[in-house]
């Protein structure tokens, strides 16, 4: 992964970290965006509905989710 952007790096280890402890400690933005390349709802911040979250994100971050999604998840899911 080292040679990812910071970005999409940082986002897939939140998504492994949260698909083996259901939690971590990243910011509000880096836990929304591994909570839609997860695809789980439950991951959100408590108080961001789906649309909230996905607007908080902004347009740069919204595509990180969609290149992981389509580009690197067998790196989660080897995680």
């Amino acid at each position: 992964m080292n040679d990812l952007p910071w970005e999409i790096a940082k986002i897939i280890e939140v998504s492994i970290v949260l698909n083996v402890t259901g939690g971590t400690a990243a910011s509000t933005s880096e836990r929304i965006a591994a909570a839609f390349v997860l695809d789980r709802q439950d991951y959100l911040p408590e108080g961001y509905d789906l649309v909230e979250a996905w607007d908080r994100l902004g347009s740069q971050w919204q595509q990180h989710v969609r290149l992981i999604k389509r580009e690197y998840m067998h790196l989660i899911e080897a995680g």
